[in-house]
């Protein structure tokens, strides 16, 4: 991905350069938050991530941590160039109970 277009800003450097990435947080990470969807200022995916524990606190970096994160419904890495168009999703683990009773291989154990 190419780098975003520069413009002027008021923000005490001569230009901003509009890398601003959508977040997406799910489950645990929402939970951690306090919310589902966000913009956050970075380049990339690490910074996205960053900034974002930055904002909303170490809870939300320790499920980050733990999470799966992925760019555009692919799987990420923290250096991925992230852009204004781009939607960065944190992933944690789900947990969950059993689906099929002990010793079963799953539904082929069923009689039929």
């Amino acid at each position: 991905m190419g780098r975003a277009a520069r413009v002027p800003w008021a923000g005490g450097r001569d230009t901003y350069d509009g890398r601003v990435a959508r977040l997406r947080l799910f489950a645990a990470a929402r939970d951690a938050a306090g919310t589902a969807r966000t913009e956050i200022d970075g380049a990339t995916v690490g910074e996205v991530l960053d900034a974002a524990v930055v904002r909303y606190g170490p809870s939300l970096g320790a499920v980050i941590a733990a999470s799966r994160v992925w760019c555009n419904g692919e799987p990420a890495e923290r250096d991925d160039v992230v852009g204004p168009s781009d939607e960065v999703a944190v992933l944690p683990p789900v947990s969950g109970g059993q689906l099929w009773p002990a010793g079963s291989r799953g539904p082929q154990d069923r009689a039929g």
